[in-house]
């Protein structure tokens, strides 16, 4: 993996809702590198998880251009190339998982990927105790506990095995254990990433640079002061509150 070239780039993306003033994106630029691991701390409606989804086109910005690995991506049907690159968790576990097994949830990606049944139970077994989810995979879904649908949704998302991690508050809903868990399995992983948390403790331990967003724009980490176990502020002015 080539950890100096951009995989990501954004310039000039506005995007607003409708009715809403002024657009929650504004004339945002934004590059991510290979090999990065950043931190996305900001108050909620900042613009953070729209960013997201406008680099998986969920979305489609009202201005902008959008490179993905050295490539401009013009047409909704360009994302179908990003997809399978950038591996998206939703904010909320129950948008991820649909199927009625955890097998059949996490073994859906390999299969639409072209992958014979064989191999996809395989590769799906073997993400699953990754996450340390061992005998999970005739469990039905939605009785899950909440962290255990967290994990068995990234458990979804890396069985696609993705090239990058877009991650939107993956330990909400988490107890202490599990985030401990899922901590250790992101600094195993040789993935590239943007977490988006409000957890300030789990950035710090995940991420190499914080960054945070302000007037719809990204605010670089040397602008940025992160404290661990206390709080994160942009010279003061960032709101924030100590616990």
């Amino acid at each position: 993996m080539d950890e100096k070239s951009a995989f990501i780039n954004l310039k000039g993306i506005c995007f607003g809702y409708p009715g809403s003033q002024p657009d929650v994106i504004q004339d945002l630029n934004f590059t991510f590198f290979r090999g990065d691991r950043i931190g996305l701390i900001a108050p909620n409606g900042s613009g953070k998880t729209t960013l997201f989804h406008i680099i998986m086109g969920l979305i489609q910005p009202t201005s902008g251009v959008i490179e993905i690995d050295g490539r401009e991506i013009r047409k909704p049907k360009d994302f179908q190339a990003v997809r399978r690159k950038i591996g998206l968790l939703f904010q909320d576990a129950d948008d991820q998982l649909f199927s009625p097994t955890v097998l059949e949830d996490v073994s859906f990606g390999p299969l639409n990927l072209g992958k014979s049944r064989e191999e996809a139970i395989q590769i799906s077994n073997d993400m699953l105790g990754f996450l340390g989810l061992q005998g999970f995979q005739d469990r039905i879904t939605f009785t899950l506990s909440g962290g255990e649908k967290r994990l068995v949704a990234l458990a979804t998302v890396l069985a696609m095995e993705p090239e990058v991690l877009l991650l939107d508050e993956p330990t909400a809903g988490l107890d202490l254990d599990t985030k401990k868990k899922l901590i250790q399995v992101l600094n195993r992983l040789d993935l590239s990433y943007i977490v988006i948390s409000h957890e300030f403790d789990f950035i710090t331990a995940v991420t190499d640079h914080a960054y945070t967003m302000e007037s719809g724009k990204i605010i670089l980490d040397e602008e940025l002061h992160v404290h661990r176990h206390e709080h994160v502020h942009r010279s003061g002015k960032q709101p924030h509150r100590h616990v």
